[in-house]
């Protein structure tokens, strides 16, 4: 079983290095100016960014990879042109009033504003939020007893960390389920993108934001037909384990490996301690790579007629190094020596420098901050393009995190 190419549309990754030649963005913008003091912790982030740095970052980002050739796609593009269409608005308004704080009148009365916006403003209000005081026709005793400042529907500051919400295996989309629920609304915008956007037209989904939590920061494509889940503080094991039967019914993977991680901010998801960078080499956070554990996940007999229910086979634990070498079918999976004592390996690790995103083998976008991790992988033969990230990372989340691969080159056989 081999995983599955890139369809003649223009969609499709097979790994995390194959060169890439389409990603979605997010462009962060009023909903950061969203965030207080006051809200910053329940919204995810860990102070109150400055947003125009931030944009300017970003700028530079999506810069940074166009000028390699990639392609950029723009979320909040995308949104707006998609709610022209009647069943897409219906979906993102119906997720943006689900909502046990509002009541039946309230819900009412914002489902009436939303739907009564023009598409790029409605796609914009679904991202910013609307305030209390920006609901028009606004009533009921929910309504009367918040706050002027307090969110109707709340803002998606988080948007911006495209990778979690949905993740491509193959040539179809997990759209994911987000753990947070400052986050959970973001998978109803995506999968209004994939289902509705003639940019995806084709695209089957693999995976659905009502099924268990699973989150793309969590999944590693560590080789055609290999994935790498971690299970933590987003991603369960349950999740783990349906997105497994359904990469093996589909043909898309042969090996899923189950990696545990602690269930802390700073590891909140795989790839913060862990990203390719090479076909045979990753970057990996010095104080786990002797001690990471995998679980090796297999088909076993297939149940007839219904994919979540697929027979799997589990052995393990075993080194995540070793596991992962043996699935990918190579010797030896190399990690680059970042030779980090421990605090600068931590101070570095909090600050996204295990957080790469590959271009293409042995090129990578990294932020610029992590100055030792990025002279290691320089010295192991990784081209660096460093770019700012102080305000972005305000969120927790590096280049990885900010970007949604939709088609990469395959590797060569």
């Amino acid at each position: 079983m081999t995983a599955a190419t890139p369809t003649p549309a223009g969609l499709g990754v097979s790994s995390e290095v194959g060169r890439l030649r389409t990603v979605l963005l997010h462009r962060p913008g009023d909903e950061l100016r969203r965030l207080t003091p006051r809200n910053n912790d329940q919204l995810l982030f860990d102070g109150v960014p400055w947003v125009d740095r931030a944009q300017e970052e970003h700028d530079a980002f999506a810069a940074a990879l166009t000028d390699r050739g990639v392609e950029v796609l723009h979320l909040d593009r995308l949104l707006a042109e998609v709610m022209d269409v009647p069943a897409a608005r219906a979906e993102v308004i119906a997720a943006a009033v689900d909502d046990p704080r509002l009541g039946a009148t309230l819900r009412h009365a914002t489902t009436a504003h939303l739907d009564g916006l023009a598409p790029e403003d409605l796609a914009r209000a679904l991202v910013v939020g609307v305030a209390h005081d920006e609901l028009r026709g606004g009533r009921g005793l929910a309504y009367e007893l918040m706050g002027r400042g307090e969110f109707v529907v709340p803002p998606l500051p988080n948007l911006m960390f495209t990778r979690d919400s949905s993740v491509w295996v193959g040539d179809q989309v997990a759209v994911t389920s987000l753990a947070m629920p400052a986050r959970d609304r973001e998978s109803a915008l995506t999968a209004a993108l994939y289902t509705h956007h003639p940019r995806f037209t084709g695209a089957d989904q693999l995976y659905g934001p009502q099924l268990e939590h699973l989150e793309g920061g969590d999944v590693l494509l560590l080789a055609p037909g290999v994935l790498a889940v971690g299970v933590g503080e987003r991603t369960t094991a349950g999740g783990a384990e349906r997105l497994a039967r359904r990469v093996f019914a589909r043909g898309l993977a042969h090996t899923v490996l189950v990696v545990p991680i602690a269930q802390e901010r700073a590891t909140m998801h795989l790839d913060t301690i862990a990203t390719m960078v090479d076909v045979d080499a990753l970057v990996m956070y010095p104080a786990v790579a002797d001690h990471l554990q995998a679980w090796t996940v297999t088909a076993g007999a297939e149940l007839p007629d219904d994919a979540d229910t697929t027979e799997l086979s589990v052995t393990g634990p075993q080194p995540f190094l070793l596991a992962a070498a043996a699935a990918m079918g190579i010797d030896r999976l190399r990690v680059i020596d970042t030779g980090l004592d421990p605090v600068t390996a931590e101070r570095e690790q909090w600050d996204d420098g295990n957080n790469t995103l590959a271009l293409a083998p042995r090129l990578a976008v990294a932020y610029e901050r992590n100055t030792v991790t990025n002279a290691a992988l320089e010295a192991a033969g990784i081209e660096v393009l460093a770019i700012a990230g102080s305000e972005l990372g305000s969120g927790r989340g590096g280049p990885r995190c900010m970007s949604c691969p939709v088609l990469r080159d395959p590797l060569p056989r």
